[in-house]
């Protein structure tokens, strides 16, 4: 915006200027006004008069400088220089004309009550950045030590796996222990799925970016999911959407996210039901909509489900959706769950069309359980 030559200097002087220059043009004006009067009414002392105005012109401008230097210039002075401080960052500066019980004492006051909210959600922030590095810092040690325990485990768990199946082929095809060993085996594979699980939420594989069919990518999930539910009354419906152009992902990540989310349906429903998947667009984004008619979830409950080791499931392990927001994210996305009690939930996934280049690929996260 290009302001007038005459605007753009009337901005720039000082404000005491601004408030005498009108003061001086009307006592000049004034004074040549008595000036005129007294000479057309031919007075003889119009020259004592004149000088008289003057002084008194005079003495009226310096008493309203002196006036204003007290009650707004020493002011505005200690008020710039504070907010010198504040900026600086030193939130404990206070201006001095607060106990004023005038205008300019009460914008002192309001300003030292900001400092004072500002000073205090500063702290807020600071004691909250410490709790949330320590938080960071045992979850990190608590990674590597789960991560190394895991580890430990699997060789042995394997170990007992074989053992288990050497004994199932021994035992007689009448025994009843059979039946025990085949319990024994699937406790087996749930404990290995549960080290998996947290293998990948404390390792995370770096996702792989290229641009590729969203709708191909969940198609393969949706035949995995539908192998799951081949003697099950649930469906699995896919509503593809070929007008979605190519999406910058990395298919093996979004399709555990998929898969996981769809999984987690099936396992709400008790009884007949569907699972409904969906690709659609928004904006700049693309929208993948994972919805069940299961049980849902509770209010309490779906705000947590994020939560690493939260889970409403007795056999959950807790780190599926958590590990499935973790993918999400490192895609610069971000996923969203609604629920009704007793009608279902509802999984919305965004998507960026295209990465920035500028973007590094984040740390991948996690699959959904």
């Amino acid at each position: 915006m290009h302001l007038p030559p005459i605007v753009r200097w009337a901005t720039g002087i000082r404000w005491q200027w601004k408030v005498f220059i009108p003061i001086i043009a009307v006592l000049l004006l004034s004074v040549i006004a008595i000036a005129s009067v007294l000479e057309t009414l031919g007075i003889q002392e119009s020259q004592i008069i004149l000088l008289a105005s003057v002084s008194f012109a005079i003495l009226l401008c310096f008493v309203l400088l002196s006036v204003l230097l007290v009650l707004v210039e020493l002011p505005l002075e200690d008020l710039m220089g504070t907010i010198a401080r504040v900026r600086r960052g030193d939130l404990s500066a206070r201006v001095s004309f607060a106990q004023r019980r005038d205008d300019i004492g009460q914008l002192g006051r309001q300003f030292n009550e900001m400092v004072e909210q500002l000073e205090r959600n500063r702290g807020e922030l600071e004691e909250f950045h410490r709790r949330e590095m320590g938080r960071a810092e045992h979850l990190a040690t608590l990674g590597e030590l789960a991560a190394g325990l895991a580890h430990e485990i699997r060789n042995p768990l394997a170990g007992i796996a074989g053992v288990v199946d050497v004994m199932a082929k021994e035992l007689p095809a009448e025994s009843a222990s059979r039946a025990v060993l085949g319990d024994v085996r699937n406790e087996i594979l749930h404990i290995q799925n549960i080290l998996t699980d947290l293998l990948s939420y404390a390792r995370p594989r770096p996702p792989t970016f290229h641009p590729a069919d969203l709708n191909v990518t969940i198609e393969q999930a949706v035949l995995l999911a539908r192998q799951q539910v081949r003697t099950s009354p649930v469906k699995i419906l896919f509503t593809t959407n070929p007008s979605l152009p190519p999406v910058t992902h990395d298919p093996a990540l979004i399709q555990q996210v998929v898969l996981n989310l769809a999984l987690n349906g099936i396992q709400a429903i008790p009884g007949e039901g569907a699972v409904d998947i969906a690709v659609t667009r928004e904006g700049d984004q693309a929208l993948i909509i994972v919805k069940d008619n299961g049980k849902g979830i509770t209010p309490v409950a779906l705000p947590k489900i994020f939560r690493p080791f939260f889970t409403t499931r007795k056999a959950g392990t807790g780190l599926g959706l958590s590990l499935a927001s973790g993918i999400v994210q490192s895609h610069g996305g971000n996923i969203e769950a609604s629920s009704i009690l007793g009608q279902g939930t509802q999984f919305r996934i965004h998507l960026p069309l295209e990465r920035p280049k500028s973007s590094l690929p984040g740390s991948a996260g996690p699959s959904a359980e």
